[in-house]
């Protein structure tokens, strides 16, 4: 009898596995857009979290970058300007 039981509990197992890997393939699309609406509700919840810059922080940040951004765009002009002189100086041409 007990036998019986663990063949018939065995059985009960393998089918509701079944279904199971049935309702899985069964619903990918819809389980594609859940997934997507999951990934945006917790975007959501992560990005209250965020501590956002004040006005006067976030014009300070923005001023900083600014004059680096300027400052290497003259460095970068002047090591341009240079190596166009030295290849000028070793080629013997006069540039057009």
């Amino acid at each position: 009898m007990a036998a019986v039981k663990d063949a018939q509990q065995d059985a009960k197992k393998a089918v509701a596995e079944v279904k199971k890997a049935d309702a899985k393939q069964g619903n990918w699309f819809s389980r594609l857009f859940k997934r997507i609406g999951k990934a945006f509700y917790n975007m959501y919840h992560e990005l209250k979290k965020v501590t956002w810059p004040t006005k006067n922080a976030l014009i300070d940040y923005s001023l900083v970058v600014l004059a680096f951004l300027v400052i290497m765009g003259v460095l970068i002009g002047l090591f341009d300007m240079g190596a166009s002189a030295l290849i000028q100086l070793i080629t013997g041409s006069a540039g057009a």
